[in-house]
């Protein structure tokens, strides 16, 4: 079946191992009727924005079905130990596109810059971008960056994407009926939502902006990045058949009451009331899943469905509070401890879902254990690019299922809220310490992954060796010699 958005609205490896691999799938593939001949495969990230893990059909959801987005696992590869790079949306994001993790990407936490935008990305860091752009792809970004303020040095077209359109800065991106989005470095203002109106839904013109991109690049090699804000914090969609089909089928929480769209009164950085909290987020997912489904649909009638890697994540973890949001009900951190802003697992473990139909088996599963910061390497390998300085280790023979796949030694975490949070995953162990403004040196907790992925029991106590290992390896991870501090939240 292919998906519409009707009734309501518009829509470092690099040589050998990747010719042999584009070489086999060009031998091996039959090409479909009116499809491309192989060349370097497009790629296209797609990111939500505070789902949780079991927000998705296919890691256990109940409430609600995601069909498109299962088809990325199910025609492809499942992550069941992936992470995002922090628990809030900027250093998550700089995590991802610089290959760094947050001991040593640039931005760490949601600084905000008045009156539009954040701390930017400093021009000295290569970018995931950047080093697509220099290995030939033509690249694109629609949706929320949130990286620096516009015409800063880190404004995504100063960061290596040829077209960006949606919200610059993450605190207008509150909102689902903003009054301006950006086109490139043009303020683009959305008359209808002036005064309080509520006429233009952004995501139906990021996505309509998109798809525009894939036709307009259609027979060249391109690296679409979309960061979707659903299901982001503030639960509203335009009034339509699917959210009427919710509110039938959900039983609901009380009513949130927020800072509503008046004329003369429009905050940026609020959320609208929600009478039904509940049917509002699950007609958000299943219209995020709709956009997926877009996206697929347009690949496979231009012919370039087989040769195009669609990527699958979400930025951190479900949002516990705002809006009216209601994860506990959803179950929306499947299994695990914690939710946004949390470093145990619930906070920062994340779908990965990977389909490149020319090149990936389907209905495969992995537990390998990779982050954020493995992108940069991984695309790398794929195109035949070098990135710069990483963290990351490419996952590249996980997805094709072939070669020995490194591993990593550890993960880390910081996070610059709550009095200061770090966390390490090494093997089975999972080390977190709070209240590091407080204190350096605080005590650490101590999980067994393995058999407590809950994290429901803290070993720490008789565990002293792996306790003096994981604090060491936190010492060493943060490189920035400036204590913890609490930054301004627009994430």
């Amino acid at each position: 079946m292919r998906s519409t958005l009707h009734p309501f609205g518009k829509l470092l490896l690099v040589g050998s191992f990747v010719a042999s691999a584009f070489g086999l799938s060009a031998c091996t593939d039959t090409m479909h009727s009116g499809e491309k001949p192989l060349r370097k495969p497009n790629i296209i990230f797609i990111l939500a924005d505070d789902a949780g893990y079991g927000d998705f059909t296919i890691t256990g959801q109940k409430r609600f079905t995601t069909p498109n987005i299962d088809r990325l696992g199910n025609e492809g590869l499942r992550f069941t130990q992936f992470y995002a790079g922090s628990t809030v949306c900027a250093p998550s994001r700089s995590a991802l596109l610089t290959g760094l993790h947050t001991g040593h990407t640039p931005i760490r936490g949601n600084r905000e810059i008045k009156p539009e935008g954040q701390e930017p990305l400093p021009d000295t860091v290569l970018t995931l971008a950047e080093m697509m752009k220099d290995a030939g792809y033509v690249t694109g970004a629609f949706g929320k960056w949130g990286l620096g303020y516009p015409d800063s040095e880190g404004d995504p077209l100063n960061q290596g994407f040829d077209q960006f359109y949606g919200y610059n800065c993450q605190r207008i991106a509150h909102r689902y009926y903003p009054t301006h989005l950006w086109d490139n470095d043009r303020r683009v203002d959305l008359p209808g939502n002036a005064d309080g109106g509520r006429s233009t839904y952004s995501h139906d013109l990021i996505q309509e902006r998109a798809l525009r991109f894939i036709e307009t690049h259609r027979d060249t090699s391109f690296f679409l990045f979309l960061p979707y804000t659903i299901p982001h914090v503030e639960l509203i969609v335009p009034e339509d058949s699917i959210i009427e089909r919710f509110r039938n089928q959900i039983p609901e929480s009380a009513p949130f009451v927020g800072k509503d769209y008046q004329s003369g009164q429009f905050d940026p950085g609020g959320y609208a009331s929600q009478s039904t909290p509940r049917a509002a987020y699950a007609a958000m997912m299943t219209r995020l899943d709709l956009y997926v489904g877009q996206i697929l649909d347009q690949l496979a009638d231009l012919g370039l469905d087989r040769n195009t890697i669609v990527l699958f994540s979400s930025d951190n973890g479900p949002n516990l509070t705002g809006g009216g949001s209601d994860p506990e009900f959803f179950d929306s951190n499947g299994p695990f401890r914690g939710y946004k802003r949390d470093l145990y697992e619930g906070g920062i473990r994340a779908p990965l879902l990977v389909r490149w139909p020319a090149s990936i088996a389907s209905g495969r599963v992995t537990d390998h254990v990779a982050a954020f910061w493995d992108l940069m390497p991984t695309m790398a390998e794929m195109v035949g690019a070098r990135p710069s300085s990483t963290d990351g280790i490419s996952f590249l023979p996980t997805l094709l299922n072939t070669g020995k796949q490194p591993v990593h030694a550890h993960l880390y975490w910081e996070f610059h809220e709550q009095n200061g949070k770090q966390a390490v995953r090494k093997g089975k162990w999972k080390a977190v310490r709070l209240n590091v403004v407080d204190d350096r040196d605080a005590p650490l907790e101590l999980y067994d992954l393995e058999t407590d992925p809950q994290e429901k029991y803290d070993v720490a106590s008789r565990n002293p060796d792996i306790v003096r290992e994981m604090a060491g390896i936190m010492k060493a991870s943060h490189t920035d010699s400036d204590v913890f501090s609490t930054l301004n939240r627009a994430d």
